[in-house]
């Protein structure tokens, strides 16, 4: 369990160092893509932040 003092300082945290971005999905992506995620043993955010900079790199190399 976490106090309130620790809940408002992480959202401050939070807030002062990360950016969020929305994704929208097709009924029924959400959950194949949590799925995956989970056999490759990460969250959904961890998968997606992958793919980006997999993405990333192999755009650079072009």
């Amino acid at each position: 369990m976490s106090t309130e003092s620790q809940r408002k300082a992480t959202a401050k945290y939070q807030k002062e160092h990360y950016e969020d971005i929305r994704l929208r999905v097709k009924k029924g992506e959400k959950e194949a893509i949590k799925k995956h995620a989970e056999k490759q043993g990460e969250s959904v955010n961890a998968f997606i932040k992958r793919a980006i900079e997999r993405q990333i790199q192999e755009d650079e190399k072009k």
